[in-house]
């Protein structure tokens, strides 16, 4: 898949995967309403330029309005104009051919749930007291599969929680139909990514429209 074709599979499967309205192609990319107060709408670029951006800068005057370009911060941190600004850590766009028979079990002593809703497949592992020590959701759209939502309490890190949610959702996932996973890594996430076999293949960056809030 080139990066255009990832692009368009991570914007589907990131609308079903938060139940926003589906993505409005536009001549940039993507707009996605997402109607959060800290994240009012979410504009994708998959070959965003100085233009492009500066140009939906002008543009989009509403506080926490949000770029995702596939372009690296270095890059993109001198097409943006005042008021706006790259909030975050580099990201990474990932993919990996999925494996239906990679479902391991759960740690010992840890039990784990997998629900499907809304076309979403769920996995939480609940630690012996029944707190929740990982999650992660995965939602298939077709042939491939957008992880999203990653999560291992800090108290439950390095016994290998991350990996079991993933495979488990990788498997859903495959058995569900989809033969590629795509997701957004951050960088503290890509270190797990990396171990489980999936593939960087190219720089996201988030940039946000700034509001009274962050004065």
């Amino acid at each position: 898949m080139d990066i255009s074709a990832i692009t368009k599979a991570w914007v589907a499967g990131w609308t079903v995967s938060r139940g926003t309205p589906s993505a409005v192609t536009e001549p940039w990319g993507y707009r996605i309403d997402v109607g959060l107060p800290r994240h009012v709408v979410r504009h994708v670029l998959p070959a965003p330029d100085a233009a492009s951006v500066g140009a939906l800068c002008a543009r989009l005057t509403a506080p926490y309005s949000w770029l995702k370009v596939m372009a690296g911060p270095e890059e993109v941190e001198p097409w943006i104009t005042e008021g706006w600004t790259v909030p975050d850590d580099p990201g990474f766009m990932m993919v990996k051919p999925l494996d239906p028979g990679a479902r391991p079990a759960p740690p010992e002593g840890y039990a784990r749930t997998t629900e499907v809703q809304d076309g979403v497949v769920r996995v939480r592992i609940l630690a012996p007291d029944g707190a929740l020590a990982a999650r992660g959701q995965i939602a298939p759209t077709g042939s491939t599969a957008v992880a999203d939502q990653i999560e291992t309490d800090p108290a439950h890190r390095r016994r290998g929680l991350g990996a079991n949610v993933m495979r488990t959702l990788e498997a859903a996932a495959a058995q569900a139909g989809a033969t590629t996973g795509v997701l957004a890594a951050t960088t503290d996430g890509r270190a797990l990514y990396d171990s489980l076999g999936w593939h960087h293949r190219g720089p996201l960056t988030g940039i946000v429209r700034t509001g009274p809030e962050d004065d």
